[in-house]
């Protein structure tokens, strides 16, 4: 007897560790989007994005749904590299709203953030060993109102990362177990950087990698004409691997090719090399936009489902391109109708809902699509930018 009431609490323990979640996702979506104008919204936005700083929600590595329990033990439920792009974007999202606020109080928040990720003598507390952490060390190195030199160590450890992947065709490679491949994904974590890092530390050979990333890209893994890149490309043969299309792909091109030319004067003659890139792909991409703003995870397939992080990061692109006249007015509508979708998806506690799950590997997309921090990052990010 008493060994079957131990079997039962086990049982009803799975049967609710799987419940949990999927009850919370539920109620979560009651009254979701109800917001009756864009500063409400945005305002709940922002307090989402403050309170998932520091308690940055977990984001799951399967899809599954059934005896998670099984994926907790084994260790495949989390990782801590897909973190730390969840928190670059919260934290560069709360940039963007203090240069446009000036709040002492998202000042205040911002501080005590970089103060628990690094040491007062500006190195790692506790250093991302991995690409993925590379945006991080952007969103920190673009905290206007730090001396970077005070945090130059942890920054040159992001670069010789970066420079331990450098395969010798002279692009950097995802991680060390697929040198032979070239992911999308890699331009979003490591141009932004790249590009500031040179910038402000007058190191022209960091920009010109963050360059040659983008434009090696171009030649090898975009769709026939276009400027719809594929997943990733491998590096012997120079062919395109995966899947073509697929949302968060262009949202990390989008977020590489944008921020690195964004950060460029005008005067450096490779911001008008990436110029040509953007308008390209900001004319290609809005092709894809459907009639509610949104884009969907497989931007081909109008039956696929609608994601909230493609929509979110291609939104920032737009909101940083009106300033080039041949693609002004398609950035200003193309934004705007994002925008419009976004607080549709939006859940009554200010969390963005209906972005896809991380990916597994190549042509292996999660077809989860929830909340990601990623997602609420890049659309506060968007709202407090200024028209440029």
């Amino acid at each position: 007897m008493t060994l079957f009431i131990i079997l039962l609490i086990i049982v009803l323990g799975i049967i609710i560790i799987d419940a949990i979640p999927q009850f919370y996702i539920w109620q979560s979506r009651i009254k979701i989007g109800r917001y009756s104008n864009q500063e409400s919204w945005k305002q709940k936005v922002s307090e989402r994005s403050k309170k998932w700083l520091f308690s940055t929600p977990t984001i799951k590595l399967t899809d599954n749904t059934r005896l998670i329990i099984i994926d907790i033990i084994k260790g495949n439920y989390k990782r801590n590299a897909i973190q730390y792009w969840q928190e670059a974007s919260l934290l560069l999202g709360l940039i963007e709203e203090y240069k446009s606020t000036k709040s002492e109080t998202t000042k205040v928040l911002i501080t005590t953030y970089l103060e628990s990720k690094c040491n007062a003598d500006g190195t790692w507390k506790n250093q991302p060993n991995q690409i993925d952490g590379v945006i991080l060390a952007y969103a920190i190195i673009s905290i206007p109102f730090i001396d970077v030199n005070k945090y130059k160590a942890s920054f040159d450890a992001m670069y010789n990362l970066v420079l331990s992947l450098k395969g010798d065709d002279g692009t950097i490679a995802y991680k060390s177990h697929v040198k032979q491949f070239r992911y999308v994904d890699t331009i979003g974590f490591i141009c932004p950087f790249l590009t500031e890092y040179g910038l402000k530390f007058n190191h022209s050979e960091a920009i010109d990698l963050a360059v040659k990333q983008i434009t090696e890209f171009n030649k090898y893994a975009m769709l026939n004409d276009t400027s719809i890149p594929c997943h990733t490309y491998h590096l012997q043969s120079k062919l395109p691997v995966g899947l073509f299309g697929w949302g968060r792909g262009l949202g990390w091109y989008a977020i590489g090719l944008i921020d690195a030319w964004k950060a460029l004067p005008e005067s450096d003659t490779r911001k008008s090399v990436l110029q040509q890139s953007v308008i390209r792909f900001a004319k290609d991409a809005a092709q894809f936009q459907d009639n509610d703003g949104s884009w969907h995870w497989l931007i081909f397939n109008t039956a696929s489902q609608r994601d909230s992080s493609t929509t979110a990061t291609l939104a920032w692109l737009y909101s940083n391109t009106s300033s080039i006249p041949e693609i002004a007015e398609l950035s200003f509508e193309s934004k705007e109708k994002a925008l419009r979708y976004l607080m549709k998806v939006t859940q009554r506690n200010g969390a963005i809902d209906f972005s896809q799950g991380d990916t597994k590997g190549i042509a292996i997309h999660s077809q989860e699509f929830s909340i990601l921090p990623f997602t609420q990052g890049f659309v506060l990010r968007t709202l407090y930018k200024k028209e440029s």
